[in-house]
């Protein structure tokens, strides 16, 4: 059985779905908009996200990536879209599989059962690691960081930012690695979430981008973590 969220404005389709899933067995909340969706994903992190593109307060492919933004759950896109640029889009935004309508309940159940084994075999390929740099720790597998000792409280997308760096020390890192690899995103655009998260993971590591440590900005290529002088 897994914790599914199913995001579909179409009340007949979502109670269709919802009888069909729960049915297999499955726990499944259903919400109709996007800002609903972030608000679950957010509050209590499912197993899996069925997401539907044609929602009707965001896009379903701007809802993909910020979902991607909070989360690393897998997701499947429910779609009427079939074109491959599309897909491709949708692929590379962050989605880690796709279904196009109109499909079967068994259709929608197997997808859900081969997306979570080979999200299962993913996690279980990996070890957890710890990256040690001067006086920072941090432990990717209790998503825990320490600086000289002392917790930091991080939220999700800070920690994330903060061990993909402390996993490359000394290594400059663009911002387009960054919002790929980080936040899941294609593209940096005028997007300054990276600005943002760096602003508060400095402060909370006591220092600033006038004054850095840890966290140094290489101008006009990216960031890089490095021990202090």
């Amino acid at each position: 059985m897994a914790s599914v969220l199913l995001v579909e404005d179409d009340h007949v389709v979502r109670g269709a779905m919802l009888r069909s899933l729960t049915d297999r067995g499955h726990a499944v909340h259903a919400v109709g908009t996007a800002l609903d969706a972030l608000r679950r994903v957010a509050a209590e992190t499912p197993d899996l996200v069925v997401l539907d593109l044609g929602l009707p307060d965001l896009d379903g492919s701007d809802a993909l990536r910020m979902l991607r933004g909070i989360t690393d759950v897998p997701i499947i896109i429910a779609t009427a879209r079939d074109d491959e640029q599309s897909v491709v889009k949708l692929l590379r935004a962050g989605a880690d599989d796709y279904m196009v309508k109109p499909f079967t309940g068994a259709h929608l159940d197997a997808r859900i059962t081969t997306v979570l084994r080979r999200a299962g075999r993913a996690s279980r390929s990996v070890q957890p690691a710890v990256h040690s740099v001067g006086g920072l720790r941090v432990d990717v597998g209790e998503r825990s960081a320490q600086l000289d000792g002392v917790p930091l409280a991080l939220t999700r997308k800070e920690f994330d930012l903060l061990a993909y760096l402390a996993a490359r020390p000394g290594r400059v890192v663009s911002r387009r690695e960054l919002l790929e690899e980080v936040w899941r995103q294609p593209s940096v655009g005028e997007d300054q979430t990276i600005d943002v998260h760096l602003y508060w993971l400095r402060r909370k590591m006591g220092e600033s981008a006038a004054k850095p440590r840890y966290l140094r900005t290489v101008r006009g290529v990216g960031f890089r973590l490095v021990a202090p002088d």
